[in-house]
């Protein structure tokens, strides 16, 4: 039987629990713990994220990814509150079990929570945008990049951060490079910084699996959904992700070596060219005052259309 390794370096002989593949590192549930979150402040370090200086605005939905970000924050140290943005997901209650997971999440960490309810600032839900496209799903991301940003800056929060995994990453870039995304390749950093209008967004987890993930989540007992949105089913990104899924099987350590490869050595090549594959410069619109590619802002125009349609 495997021990775990760090109990050997301490001169014990526990027998590991958990084996992660990509590392060839045996671990106790103990251990876990204490690589997961020495792994993480390696990353922010690595990535210059963010100081212990700054308080930093955690977007949490309830899922396992977030919770373990914030919970995994707060260990080491850090002033990281929460932001919820209630999007109205009626379907098996997703969004109302949503909304406790990270009320109870709020109440252990001992860290303020801001909850905003997007059918009263907006003037519109999810659903509601389901009704009017298949595209709901990009517009769900478009929507909550905007009001994340725009909410983070009205609290007074420089920085974001969101519970993007190695495996949303992974799929993502593998996605952008079959379709030759470019503009969106010579961005793909997990540091985003702050300029033109956007506050600093960072993804912390970004060379955490989502399996090391929900097992922080579940050694720490953390409160989290594991049910994924109910509306998500035409999404693409799970057909890349399956890809990636074999890859990783069949090769252990694939995901994080393809995208810290690409880090390396691919990105400075498109970051070096990123405004010639700008399609529209920013503009700052009209209506709302926020960073955009058209004025109004695709944001304004629909609060102004669903304004428009009445109850």
């Amino acid at each position: 039987m495997a021990r775990c390794r760090l109990c050997r370096n301490e001169g014990q002989r526990t027998p590991a629990e958990i084996y992660l593949p990509a590392h060839r590192l045996p671990l106790c549930r103990e251990h876990f713990l204490v690589w997961f979150e020495r792994y993480l402040e390696r990353t922010i370090k690595a990535f210059r994220m963010f100081s212990r200086k700054e308080k930093i605005l955690v977007a949490v939905s309830g899922g396992k990814d977030s919770l373990t970000l914030w919970q995994a924050l707060t260990s080491l140290g850090y002033e990281a509150d929460g932001l919820f943005i209630y999007l109205g997901i009626e379907e098996d209650s997703f969004s109302l079990l949503s909304r406790r997971a990270v009320e109870a999440m709020a109440e252990r960490l001992s860290r303020p929570l801001h909850i905003v309810d997007m059918k009263s600032e907006l003037g519109f839900t999810i659903p509601d945008l389901k009704k009017k496209t298949r595209k709901y799903c990009s517009l769900c991301g478009t929507v909550k990049r905007y009001y994340l940003n725009l909410l983070a800056k009205r609290l007074g929060y420089k920085v974001v951060a969101t519970g993007h995994n190695l495996d949303d990453e992974a799929s993502s870039l593998l996605g952008n490079l079959l379709n030759w995304n470019l503009k969106y390749l010579a961005k793909k950093y997990p540091v985003l910084p702050e300029e033109h209008g956007f506050v600093r967004k960072v993804k912390p987890l970004c060379r955490f699996t989502a399996r090391e993930i929900r097992t922080y989540a579940e050694i720490r007992k953390l409160p989290y959904l594991s049910e994924s949105c109910p509306l998500s089913e035409d999404a693409t990104r799970p057909f890349y992700a399956d890809i990636m899924d074999e890859l990783e099987e069949k090769a252990p350590g694939t995901k994080l070596r393809f995208y810290l490869d690409y880090l390396r050595k691919a990105l400075p090549l498109f970051a070096e060219r990123k405004e010639e594959f700008l399609e529209r410069e920013l503009l700052t619109c009209e209506t709302c005052g926020e960073p955009a590619v058209s004025s109004p802002c695709l944001v304004c125009r629909l609060k102004e259309e669903f304004a428009g349609a009445g109850p």
